[in-house]
C-alpha cells in the first residue's frame, strides 16, 4: 500500500443558480487488486464528522464509499444514473445521481478523476455538480516508486 495526497475540487449549482465550491486535502493510501485502483482516506471536511471515504476506480466507473457518521454507495459511470441510500444519524435519504461525463486518467498510483453529474435528494433536483479529484504521491517520494 502507498501513501498518497488526496485532492478533492468541487462545484455545486443548485436549481436557483447558486453555486458553492469546496476544496478538500487528505493524506491517504493506494492499492491496486483486481484490475481496480482503491483509493483510501478520511474525509474531514464532512458536516456531519469524520468519515472514512474509499474511491474504487476501473475503467468507465468510479464507486464512493463513505462509512463513519455517514454511510453511502456511490457508482459513477458516464450516461448512468444510479440510486443509493445517503444514511446520516438524522436520517437517511433516497440519493440518484446521474453521471454525464466520467474521465479517468489514471496510472500505477498516481492519477486524475473528472466527473460530472446531477444530483437529487429523495425525487427532487438538488443540485449541477462538477469534482475533480487528483490523487499524488507525497513530494520525495515520487523517486522511490519509478
Amino acid at each position: 500500500m502507498e501513501r498518497v495526497i488526496v485532492r478533492v475540487r468541487g462545484e455545486q449549482t443548485d436549481p436557483e443558480g447558486e453555486t458553492s465550491r469546496i476544496e478538500t486535502v487528505a493524506e491517504g493510501r493506494h492499492y491496486y487488486k483486481g484490475g481496480k485502483h482503491y483509493v483510501l482516506y478520511d474525509d474531514l471536511m464532512m458536516e456531519d464528522g469524520e468519515v472514512s471515504t474509499v474511491l474504487k476506480i476501473e475503467p468507465g466507473a468510479m464507486v464512493l464509499l463513505r462509512s463513519g457518521s455517514v454511510c453511502q454507495e456511490q457508482r459513477f459511470a458516464a450516461n448512468e444514473e444510479s440510486v443509493s441510500e445517503y444514511r446520516t444519524p438524522f436520517g437517511n435519504m433516497r440519493m440518484a445521481v446521474r453521471t454525464e461525463k466520467l474521465d479517468v486518467v489514471y496510472g500505477s498510483v498516481t492519477g486524475n478523476i473528472d466527473v460530472i453529474y446531477a444530483m437529487s435528494i429523495n425525487g427532487q433536483v438538488q443540485s449541477q455538480n462538477e469534482l475533480h479529484i487528483e490523487v499524488t504521491v507525497p513530494e520525495g517520494e515520487a523517486a522511490r516508486l519509478n
